[in-house]
């Protein structure tokens, strides 16, 4: 595997959302789910987010010391195709290293140093091509990467075959919504045998909810 380990992981409600029908960011993982996400990508080389999620929710991409007792920050990358990211936004802060991925001729704005602008090539669909850009952080010596969000980017993944690990907290809660986000908010498929085949690997309760480890079927 010439490429990082990708993992996504992400919370949703027992009908499937991810944020309130607004797009509001809302906690849905219990509190034991909270400290697992934390370790988890306190473990990991990088974080990733989408620029969606920036805009949105402001994340700081960061370990918090509530739930790990010694963390080591991981690298915050954004896909940010048009370089939207704000100056002030959390997830350049000087907390820890981070990467903002953008296609060529938008890399306009001045950050502080512990930010870098790493340009990648674009799709037929006009996005950053996912192959080019982990083969860019491949040579970063990057290894391991969480994905954590929003549907869009994790759909683009899943769509490519680009994920080792997908964790799923199922919180006991109903959210509804016809234009709610999900986990998955891309195209989706256009036919049943373009279907993405899931092996579950295991099934973990947790306080009132649940735990989903699936990995790709081959």
């Amino acid at each position: 595997m010439n490429r990082p380990k990708i993992i996504i992981n992400c919370a949703m409600s027992a009908d499937g959302k991810i944020a309130l029908p607004n797009k509001t960011q809302m906690r849905i993982s219990s509190e034991l789910d909270m400290k697992r996400v934390y370790n988890l990508r306190n473990s990991c080389d990088a974080v990733l987010v989408g620029i969606g999620a920036v805009l949105s929710d402001d994340p700081k991409l960061t370990v918090k010391e509530k739930y790990v007792e010694t963390p080591r920050q991981p690298i915050r990358i954004v896909l940010d195709t048009y370089c939207k990211t704000p100056t002030d936004a959390l997830v350049v802060n000087e907390k820890a290293k981070t990467i903002l991925c953008c296609k060529e001729n938008n890399e306009k704005k001045i950050f502080q140093d512990n930010v870098e602008i790493l340009i990648c090539k674009n799709n037929q669909q006009n996005h950053l091509d996912l192959h080019d850009l982990l083969n860019k952080l491949t040579q970063k010596g990057i290894r391991s990467i969480l994905i954590e969000g929003g549907g869009t980017i994790i759909w683009s993944f899943l769509k490519e075959r680009l994920v080792d690990d997908l964790y799923v907290y199922i919180g006991p809660i109903i959210i509804g919504g016809k234009q709610t986000p999900t986990m998955a908010d891309g195209m989706g498929i256009t036919n049943a045998d373009d279907a993405i085949p899931l092996n579950i690997k295991n099934i973990e309760p947790q306080d009132n909810g649940v735990l989903m480890h699936y990995q790709l079927r081959e």
